[in-house]
């Protein structure tokens, strides 16, 4: 007898359908700051989650015994911890990249994010940050863009950037939402041809929490169900998790579509 199941879906370690989760801590969105409420949420989806991200300063505000707990719980899960890029930029303009590396293990988080959200980076910059990090023993995660960009981001110069971090070992590169949202308003063409770019798979979109589910699942229709998305809130991560496989009202159920 065949088993009653949902259609199968590619389980970790994935390379496509990536969900990066944020953990905002004690938040509006969830709390996700305290090891009961995140082995609760584990229990239930920690097979639909691939990263889980500190967010921004949290690896400095919050206690280091929660954030320690938190990380604990994420590696048992198979989930890979890492803190947002604000707080490699706050390191890096104080010139204390390496204190915040031992911050970070001491944490018992495995990587760090390095964005360039307010501060720039020249090329060689970028890759001496990154290799610094990588041995250090962090895993590094670059997200590329600004949070308040004046210019549509060029297909051209992420394609450089990708094989650019990619030559050092980094897999992936999250594209900044401020950047999707400007690319979108900018021309509803470039962000139809997004798809099309041979790195496209090899980028994870932000998405925005506050426009959940009507943005997640737009992204779900125009990109498949196996788009790499990042900044998913813990309580957004079962439903997302539906949405790709065509379950909810937002998807209209495609699931059933004969």
């Amino acid at each position: 007898m065949a088993d009653f199941a949902l259609p199968p879906r590619s389980g970790k370690p994935r390379t496509r359908g990536l969900t990066s989760m944020i953990d905002f801590g004690p938040d509006t969105f969830g709390w996700t700051g305290g090891e009961h409420g995140i082995r609760a949420l584990l229990e239930c989806a920690a097979d639909y989650i691939d990263f889980a991200k500190i967010y921004a300063m949290n690896a400095l505000l919050l206690p280091p015994e929660t954030v320690k707990r938190a990380a604990r719980a994420y590696r048992d899960a198979d989930i890979a911890p890492f803190a947002g890029g604000i707080l490699f930029e706050y390191a890096w303009q104080k010139g204390q990249v390496p204190e915040m590396m031992r911050h970070i293990h001491d944490l018992g988080l495995t990587g760090i994010e390095l964005s360039e959200n307010y501060i720039t980076l020249s090329s060689d910059q970028r890759r001496r940050e990154i290799e610094r990090l990588q041995r250090g023993g962090l895993k590094v995660v670059y997200e590329f863009g600004r949070k308040n960009p004046l210019e549509p981001m060029s297909f051209d110069y992420v394609a450089g950037l990708v094989d650019e971090v990619a030559c050092l070992g980094l897999d992936h590169v999250t594209v900044e939402q401020c950047e999707i949202d400007l690319l979108a308003k900018s021309s509803a063409d470039a962000l139809a041809r997004l798809p099309r770019q041979p790195w496209f798979e090899r980028i994870l979109i932000e998405v925005d929490p506050y426009r959940f589910p009507q943005q997640h699942a737009q992204m779900i229709r125009d990109f498949g169900p196996e788009v790499n998305l990042a900044n998913v809130t813990p309580g957004q991560v079962l439903r997302l998790e539906g949405f790709r496989r065509g379950i909810g009202r937002a998807m209209d159920y495609s699931l059933l579509a004969r």
